[in-house]
């Protein structure tokens, strides 16, 4: 049986959720918070496998919770379920340990299917996330690509190759002073603060690859 706590701050919401998820004859839901702060003392004392985390909770919210199960290294795994999709806020939950991210308009059998993944750690998004999170991806390399001149993104290339400023100023044939230059434009366009950053954001963008 999987064990289940329901964080939702609309009674009704909850009851539904209860409803469906019992009658699978998979779950038990354990507990029930209508806060984010009352979903974490229940998490920690009832310890379910999974908790149900609206994202928009009085007291704490959503992000605020998955902090602080991610602070706290709780065996619970966290799935949202939240009528918000904007790419940016989905990022943010997945970064902050979601392990699933679903709509409220999402039908109860999606909700099944991600409980399920999230058990073999696997993450589960909504086929309407997972569209609008490729949509953002490609207007983000587009503009990307726009934002970099050719130069820059061979330079960009040879930084995530490993090149020092050294090496890659003999390569290009240009001035230690030009490729310090050029790395400051590239990070300042592409909003990031350290070599780090650089890398895992060209190659996430398609900009650069580690091999090759």
């Amino acid at each position: 049986m999987i064990r289940v706590l329901i964080a939702e701050d609309h009674h009704i919401v909850r009851e539904g959720l209860r409803a469906l998820l019992e009658r699978t004859g998979e779950v038990e839901v354990i507990g029930e918070a209508d806060d984010g702060a009352q979903a974490l003392e229940l998490i920690r004392e009832l310890k379910p496998d999974v908790a149900i985390i609206d994202f928009a909770m009085p007291v704490l919210n959503g992000n605020q919770v998955l902090l602080k199960l991610k602070e706290l290294q709780f065996s619970t795994i966290p799935l949202v379920l939240s009528m918000y999709s904007e790419p940016g806020i989905v990022r943010e939950a997945l970064k902050n340990g979601a392990k699933g991210y679903l709509l409220k308009r999402s039908v109860f059998q999606e909700l099944m299917l991600a409980i399920r993944a999230c058990l073999n750690n696997e993450t589960y998004l909504s086929p309407a996330i997972s569209r609008v999170l490729l949509e953002d991806h490609t207007t983000e390399v587009a503009e990307a690509n726009k934002k970099l001149t050719p130069r820059e993104i061979e330079l960009l290339n040879l930084i995530v190759k490993g090149y020092k400023n050294r090496e890659i100023a003999d390569e290009l044939t240009i001035a230690v002073k030009t490729v310090e230059n050029h790395r400051a434009y590239i990070m300042k366009k592409l909003k990031v603060n350290n070599l780090a950053e650089l890398i895992a954001t060209a190659v996430r963008l398609g900009l650069a690859k580690l091999d090759g």
